[in-house]
Protein backbone atom coordinates (compact mmCIF):
# COMPACT_ATOMS: atom_id res chain seq x y z
CA UNK A 1 0.00 0.00 0.00
CA UNK A 2 0.95 3.62 -0.67
CA UNK A 3 2.35 5.98 1.97
CA UNK A 4 0.42 9.08 2.59
CA UNK A 5 1.64 11.88 4.37
CA UNK A 6 -1.67 14.35 4.74
CA UNK A 7 0.19 16.76 6.67
CA UNK A 8 2.50 17.01 4.40
CA UNK A 9 0.64 16.48 0.99
CA UNK A 10 2.73 13.99 -0.58
CA UNK A 11 2.06 10.37 -1.84
CA UNK A 12 4.74 7.80 -1.77
CA UNK A 13 3.48 5.01 -4.46
CA UNK A 14 5.44 1.65 -3.95
CA UNK A 15 5.43 -0.56 -7.66
CA UNK A 16 7.59 -3.99 -7.43
CA UNK A 17 9.09 -5.87 -9.99
CA UNK A 18 8.76 -9.60 -9.63
CA UNK A 19 9.82 -12.84 -11.40
CA UNK A 20 12.42 -15.72 -11.24
CA UNK A 21 15.62 -15.43 -11.33
CA UNK A 22 17.66 -13.62 -14.31
CA UNK A 23 14.45 -13.07 -16.07
CA UNK A 24 15.28 -9.51 -16.86
CA UNK A 25 13.34 -7.49 -13.61
CA UNK A 26 17.27 -5.54 -13.05
CA UNK A 27 17.90 -4.96 -17.04
CA UNK A 28 13.97 -3.46 -17.29
CA UNK A 29 14.94 -0.85 -13.92
CA UNK A 30 18.51 -0.05 -15.34
CA UNK A 31 16.87 0.91 -18.63
CA UNK A 32 14.31 3.08 -17.16
CA UNK A 33 16.88 4.76 -14.88
CA UNK A 34 19.44 5.11 -18.08
CA UNK A 35 16.75 7.18 -19.84
CA UNK A 36 15.25 9.64 -17.33
CA UNK A 37 16.28 13.32 -18.04
CA UNK A 38 19.91 14.59 -15.65
CA UNK A 39 17.63 16.71 -13.74
CA UNK A 40 14.62 14.15 -12.85
CA UNK A 41 16.77 11.29 -12.13
CA UNK A 42 16.30 9.41 -8.84
CA UNK A 43 19.19 7.03 -7.10
CA UNK A 44 19.34 3.87 -7.95
CA UNK A 45 20.40 2.06 -4.50
CA UNK A 46 21.40 -2.04 -4.17
CA UNK A 47 19.45 -3.82 -1.34
CA UNK A 48 19.67 -7.27 -2.04
CA UNK A 49 21.80 -10.22 -1.64
CA UNK A 50 25.28 -10.62 -3.06
CA UNK A 51 24.34 -13.54 -5.71
CA UNK A 52 21.22 -11.98 -6.98
CA UNK A 53 20.36 -8.02 -6.27
CA UNK A 54 17.28 -6.27 -5.03
CA UNK A 55 17.42 -2.82 -6.44
CA UNK A 56 15.26 0.05 -5.48
CA UNK A 57 14.85 3.19 -7.96
CA UNK A 58 13.87 6.09 -6.39
CA UNK A 59 12.25 7.36 -9.60
CA UNK A 60 11.45 11.23 -10.44
CA UNK A 61 12.60 12.59 -7.16
CA UNK A 62 11.00 15.63 -7.89
CA UNK A 63 7.34 13.57 -8.27
CA UNK A 64 4.30 14.67 -9.77
CA UNK A 65 2.56 17.99 -8.44
CA UNK A 66 -1.11 18.46 -8.64
CA UNK A 67 -3.20 21.24 -9.15
CA UNK A 68 -4.48 20.87 -5.41
CA UNK A 69 -0.82 20.89 -4.17
CA UNK A 70 -0.59 17.27 -3.27
CA UNK A 71 2.99 15.56 -4.73
CA UNK A 72 3.12 12.07 -5.80
CA UNK A 73 6.28 10.02 -6.14
CA UNK A 74 7.29 6.25 -6.94
CA UNK A 75 9.49 3.81 -5.76
CA UNK A 76 10.43 1.36 -7.59
CA UNK A 77 11.79 -2.17 -6.62
CA UNK A 78 13.50 -5.64 -7.82
CA UNK A 79 12.95 -8.75 -5.70
CA UNK A 80 15.68 -11.80 -5.67
CA UNK A 81 14.48 -13.95 -8.14
CA UNK A 82 16.44 -16.85 -6.40
CA UNK A 83 14.64 -19.27 -4.41
CA UNK A 84 17.08 -19.01 -1.31
CA UNK A 85 15.81 -15.54 -0.48
CA UNK A 86 12.03 -16.10 -0.10
CA UNK A 87 11.67 -13.74 3.13
CA UNK A 88 13.55 -11.12 1.15
CA UNK A 89 10.65 -11.31 -1.66
CA UNK A 90 7.79 -11.06 0.90
CA UNK A 91 9.31 -8.24 2.84
CA UNK A 92 9.69 -6.54 -0.53
CA UNK A 93 5.91 -7.56 -1.69
CA UNK A 94 4.31 -5.97 1.42
CA UNK A 95 2.27 -3.23 1.17
CA UNK A 96 3.26 -2.88 -3.04
CA UNK A 97 0.59 -0.83 -5.18
CA UNK A 98 1.15 -2.28 -8.48
CA UNK A 99 3.62 -5.04 -9.28
CA UNK A 100 5.26 -6.46 -12.92
CA UNK A 101 5.86 -9.97 -13.27
CA UNK A 102 8.30 -10.69 -15.70
CA UNK A 103 8.39 -13.43 -17.56
CA UNK A 104 11.45 -15.02 -19.47
CA UNK A 105 9.77 -15.62 -22.89
CA UNK A 106 11.65 -19.16 -23.49
CA UNK A 107 10.36 -22.00 -23.60
CA UNK A 108 13.07 -23.88 -21.45
CA UNK A 109 12.56 -21.10 -18.77
CA UNK A 110 7.95 -22.07 -18.27
CA UNK A 111 8.66 -24.08 -15.21
CA UNK A 112 11.00 -21.66 -13.51
CA UNK A 113 8.14 -18.71 -14.82
CA UNK A 114 5.23 -20.60 -13.33
CA UNK A 115 6.70 -21.67 -10.28
CA UNK A 116 7.56 -17.91 -9.85
CA UNK A 117 3.71 -16.80 -10.44
CA UNK A 118 3.16 -19.23 -8.07
CA UNK A 119 5.65 -17.65 -5.40
CA UNK A 120 3.91 -14.54 -5.86
CA UNK A 121 0.36 -15.45 -5.44
CA UNK A 122 1.57 -17.49 -1.70
CA UNK A 123 3.11 -14.24 -0.93
CA UNK A 124 0.57 -12.36 -1.72
CA UNK A 125 -1.49 -14.42 0.15
CA UNK A 126 0.56 -14.26 3.10
CA UNK A 127 0.56 -10.82 3.01
CA UNK A 128 -2.96 -10.39 2.79
CA UNK A 129 -2.83 -8.98 -0.89
CA UNK A 130 -5.91 -10.42 -2.62
CA UNK A 131 -3.65 -11.22 -6.03
CA UNK A 132 -6.89 -11.41 -8.42
CA UNK A 133 -7.14 -7.78 -7.32
CA UNK A 134 -3.67 -7.21 -7.58
CA UNK A 135 -2.90 -3.74 -9.93
CA UNK A 136 -0.36 -6.14 -12.04
CA UNK A 137 1.20 -6.43 -15.58
CA UNK A 138 2.73 -9.64 -17.09
CA UNK A 139 5.31 -9.06 -18.94
CA UNK A 140 7.01 -11.17 -21.62
CA UNK A 141 10.57 -10.43 -22.04
CA UNK A 142 13.53 -11.36 -23.74
CA UNK A 143 11.50 -11.41 -27.14
CA UNK A 144 14.62 -11.18 -29.32
CA UNK A 145 16.11 -14.75 -28.57
CA UNK A 146 14.92 -17.89 -30.29
CA UNK A 147 12.55 -20.32 -29.27
CA UNK A 148 10.29 -18.07 -27.58
CA UNK A 149 6.22 -18.94 -26.66
CA UNK A 150 4.39 -17.34 -29.52
CA UNK A 151 1.90 -14.44 -28.98
CA UNK A 152 -0.60 -17.19 -29.56
CA UNK A 153 0.49 -19.51 -26.80
CA UNK A 154 0.67 -16.27 -24.37
CA UNK A 155 -2.49 -14.94 -25.14
CA UNK A 156 -3.54 -18.96 -24.13
CA UNK A 157 -1.99 -19.31 -21.01
CA UNK A 158 -3.46 -15.91 -19.88
CA UNK A 159 -6.88 -15.79 -21.20
CA UNK A 160 -8.69 -16.59 -18.18
CA UNK A 161 -6.89 -13.81 -16.09
CA UNK A 162 -7.51 -10.20 -15.43
CA UNK A 163 -4.28 -8.69 -15.94
CA UNK A 164 -3.08 -7.37 -18.97
CA UNK A 165 0.53 -8.34 -19.98
CA UNK A 166 3.19 -6.99 -22.31
CA UNK A 167 5.86 -8.23 -24.86
CA UNK A 168 9.34 -6.72 -24.06
CA UNK A 169 12.90 -6.83 -24.60
CA UNK A 170 14.40 -5.04 -22.00
CA UNK A 171 18.12 -5.71 -22.80
CA UNK A 172 17.38 -3.40 -25.98
CA UNK A 173 14.62 -1.19 -24.43
CA UNK A 174 12.02 -2.57 -26.29
CA UNK A 175 8.97 -2.52 -24.39
CA UNK A 176 9.93 -1.36 -21.04
CA UNK A 177 8.15 2.20 -20.95
CA UNK A 178 5.39 0.65 -22.40
CA UNK A 179 5.03 -1.81 -19.03
CA UNK A 180 5.72 1.09 -16.87
CA UNK A 181 2.76 3.05 -18.29
CA UNK A 182 0.33 -0.17 -18.53
CA UNK A 183 1.33 -0.67 -14.18
CA UNK A 184 0.32 2.86 -13.89
CA UNK A 185 -2.60 2.64 -15.42
CA UNK A 186 -3.83 -0.54 -13.72
CA UNK A 187 -2.60 1.39 -10.20
CA UNK A 188 -5.03 4.62 -11.00
CA UNK A 189 -8.22 2.77 -10.03
CA UNK A 190 -7.19 2.10 -6.55
CA UNK A 191 -4.83 5.32 -5.80
CA UNK A 192 -8.07 7.10 -6.98
CA UNK A 193 -10.64 5.21 -5.05
CA UNK A 194 -8.36 5.84 -1.67
CA UNK A 195 -7.34 8.99 -1.79
CA UNK A 196 -9.79 11.00 -4.58
CA UNK A 197 -7.09 11.48 -6.92
CA UNK A 198 -9.86 12.66 -9.53
CA UNK A 199 -12.40 14.18 -7.19
CA UNK A 200 -10.37 15.84 -4.65
CA UNK A 201 -6.90 16.42 -6.29
CA UNK A 202 -8.27 16.76 -9.93
CA UNK A 203 -6.19 14.41 -11.06
CA UNK A 204 -7.26 12.21 -14.00
CA UNK A 205 -5.86 9.13 -14.91
CA UNK A 206 -4.14 10.02 -18.28
CA UNK A 207 -2.95 13.09 -16.48
CA UNK A 208 -1.46 10.94 -13.71
CA UNK A 209 -0.21 8.47 -16.29
CA UNK A 210 1.25 11.23 -18.72
CA UNK A 211 2.97 13.38 -15.34
CA UNK A 212 4.71 10.50 -14.01
CA UNK A 213 5.89 9.25 -17.43
CA UNK A 214 7.32 12.56 -18.89
CA UNK A 215 10.60 12.04 -18.42
CA UNK A 216 10.59 8.15 -20.04
CA UNK A 217 9.89 9.38 -23.74
CA UNK A 218 8.98 6.38 -25.96
CA UNK A 219 10.71 2.91 -26.90
CA UNK A 220 9.95 0.66 -29.58
CA UNK A 221 6.85 -1.35 -30.06
CA UNK A 222 5.63 -3.58 -27.40
CA UNK A 223 2.60 -5.14 -27.74
CA UNK A 224 -0.03 -5.62 -25.05
CA UNK A 225 -3.14 -7.02 -24.40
Amino acid sequence: MSKYDAQGAKLDIKLVYYGAALSGKTTNLLYLHNVLAKDGKGEMTEVGTEDDRALLLDLLPHGLATRSGLTIKVKVFTIPGQVAHESARKALLERADGVVFVVDSRRSQSIDNEESFQSLADHCRRAGIDIAHLPMVVQYNKRDLPDVLSAEEIRSRWQSEAWPFAFASALQGCGVNATFRILLQQCYGHLDETYGLRAKHRLSQDAFVAGLTSELGYEGHAAAA
